[in-house]
């Protein structure tokens, strides 16, 4: 029998929360045909094997090995002493050695927000330990990183997941993924202070030197919220950051930040040379999917180099009419409406002067948005004509409209 993977999550879930840990493993979910049945000695980190292991001893609840599931999660705490989830399930277990106990929790206060807190923390958990196959596959974005641009980060907000990229050859090889924790009240962030994560794509920038509470971890790198994008959509707030946990945490529930992206101190150690650079691009998404091995952006992307080079083509030629058709309707740079880009473009383009216009460091990130295909495009331009000569990093925003790639707003980076 062939289950979803979604379906064997829920079901593990269900057995260990839903139905008395005292029960038989006769009269229990049996699991144990469905799942893995070992655990890999090349966990990417620490935070890796504490994680699996602790999906280990939770199987081993389902299938009624408590003195197992015992020793296992023994482990989990030797390793990692401040997992609150760990020490959750190892009072359960003893509690359950000497009474009735219903389920997940039942040691303590089975409707508190805390031990709804830690559950919904085992079951993102479940859902990665059983969907290892996403270290074979791409996510369904197009992610094309600058020559300076070594790593990509990508955040699935609704798996509470980081997953981490490296730049071999012009292609995004896996390196390794993280449990993260997202705002308390999810993403699409607003206003300021709504605790909501926002959905795009920013840069990390290097660690911040000023002295930090304990709530920041091993410290915290700020991501550039808001971007060009959330300012033209009147998104609010600052202090988006990446940061760690309190010194006594060791993982905080999937939704519970102020809106930051946290990690594991461990796992933010890991990251921190990579994110000290300053110029990780960082992709926050909701809800990814994973492209088959048959699939491919590859086509997305050469569609859109070709509407760049037509774009710089017409430009170079002092086309305004076609240079023009290049941009929505929707256009908007700071305040200009694509009306007024029109007429500034055919004023300054009259003559047709000579110029000579080349860029370089080209990136492509697809940018999550649901309500249009989108993708965020930086560059450096060298701009020289008669009366200008200037080198700056552009910034433009390209959406699809009726098959054809339009931009929709342009400016400095």
């Amino acid at each position: 029998m062939v289950l979803n993977k979604k379906v064997i999550t829920y079901a593990l879930l269900a057995a260990v929360t839903c139905v008395p840990w005292n029960a038989t493993a006769v009269n229990r979910f049996s699991l144990a045909n469905l799942l893995p049945k070992s655990i890999s000695s090349q966990s990417s980190s620490t935070s890796r094997l504490a994680e699996d292991l602790l999906v280990k001893s939770l199987l081993e609840i389902s299938q009624g090995k408590h003195q197992q599931a015992l020793n296992t999660i023994n482990q989990v705490i030797r390793d990692t002493p401040n997992f609150k989830l760990a020490h959750l399930v190892r009072g359960d277990l003893l509690t359950a050695q000497g009474q009735y106990l219903q389920g997940f929790g039942g040691a303590g206060e089975p409707q508190s927000e805390n031990i709804k807190d830690l559950r919904e923390e085992a079951r993102v958990r479940i859902e990665r330990y059983l969907s290892k196959q996403h270290e074979e596959k791409q996510p369904d974005l197009l992610l094309m990183p600058n020559a300076q641009q070594d790593y990509v980060i990508v955040v699935d907000a609704d798996k509470s997941r980081l997953y981490l990229y490296k730049t071999e050859e012009e292609q995004l090889k896996y390196q390794a993924d993280y449990y993260v924790t997202i705002g308390k009240n999810g993403i699409v962030k607003q206003t300021e202070g709504d605790k909501r994560t926002p959905i795009g794509v920013y840069v990390a920038k290097s660690k911040l030197l000023q002295p930090l509470p304990d709530l920041y971890g091993d410290g915290a790198y700020p991501l550039n919220y808001p971007n060009a994008w959330d300012r033209e959509n009147n998104r609010k707030g600052s202090g988006i950051w990446i940061h760690g946990t309190p010194s006594d945490t060791y993982s905080r529930p999937p939704r519970a930040s102020d809106g930051c992206i946290v990690l594991t101190n461990q796992d933010l150690k890991a990251l921190s040379p990579i994110l000290q650079t300053g110029k990780t691009p960082v992709i926050v998404a909701n809800g990814l999917r994973w492209l088959e091995p048959s699939e491919s952006v590859e086509s997305q992307k050469q569609a859109l180099t070709g509407a760049i080079d037509a774009w710089l083509n017409d430009w170079r030629a002092q086309d305004t009419p076609k240079y023009l058709a290049h941009y929505s309707k929707e256009f908007s740079s700071n305040g200009i409406n694509f009306q007024q880009w029109s007429d500034h473009k055919y004023r300054v383009q009259a003559n047709k002067p000579t110029v000579t216009i080349s860029l370089s460091d080209i990136s492509m990130f697809s940018y999550p948005d649901n309500q249009r295909k989108m993708v965020v495009v930086d560059f450096v331009q060298d701009f020289n004509s008669p009366v200008l000569t200037n080198k700056m990093q552009k910034r433009q925003y390209w959406v699809q409209e009726n098959n054809a790639w339009k931009i929709i707003y342009e400016g400095a980076a």
